[in-house]
């Protein structure tokens, strides 16, 4: 039998804590409330047989002369499930969703050598822009405020 799987918004912090594996650190409950509780801001989970295996987190910006894009925030997959076709699935229904809430567009930013993540979002249907290139800024604060 073949593994059922789902893609569900989530919006509850118990939710977020289940799939806390996913994440690049386990999710701060500040942090977490805050996050569900913005307008705009979106976190889908893959389930697989009802275990979390994949997620995805969206923000929606807005600009006044532009309108409103999606920025797919991060992405995550268990490594157990990788190579299935779940990261896809999750950027998939990410640009769904925005084009549900009326977004003009999404993106994204990744490492030019993340062969993984180029292909995930390619086969989801994005496009690299030619000579773009991401800057950051890094404040000693913590990150949960």
């Amino acid at each position: 039998m073949a593994p059922r799987s789902e893609i569900r918004r989530v919006t509850r912090p118990d939710d977020v804590r289940a799939a806390g594996h996913l994440f690049d650190g386990p999710p701060k409950p500040e942090a977490t409330e805050r996050f569900l509780a913005a307008p705009g801001h979106h976190l889908l989970v893959a389930y697989v047989d009802g275990v979390p295996a994949g997620m995805v987190t969206g923000v929606e910006t807005t600009h006044p002369d532009k309108g409103t894009e999606m920025f797919l925030y991060e992405l995550g997959v268990d490594e157990p499930y990788r190579r299935r076709g779940i990261g896809r699935a999750l950027t998939a229904a990410l640009a769904d969703l925005a084009r549900e809430r009326g977004c003009y567009g999404m993106w994204v930013a990744t490492e030019g050598d993340n062969t993984a993540a180029l292909a995930t979002y390619t086969a989801a249907g994005g496009a690299a822009e030619p000579d773009r290139t991401v800057l950051v800024w890094t404040f000693t604060q913590d990150h949960a405020g």
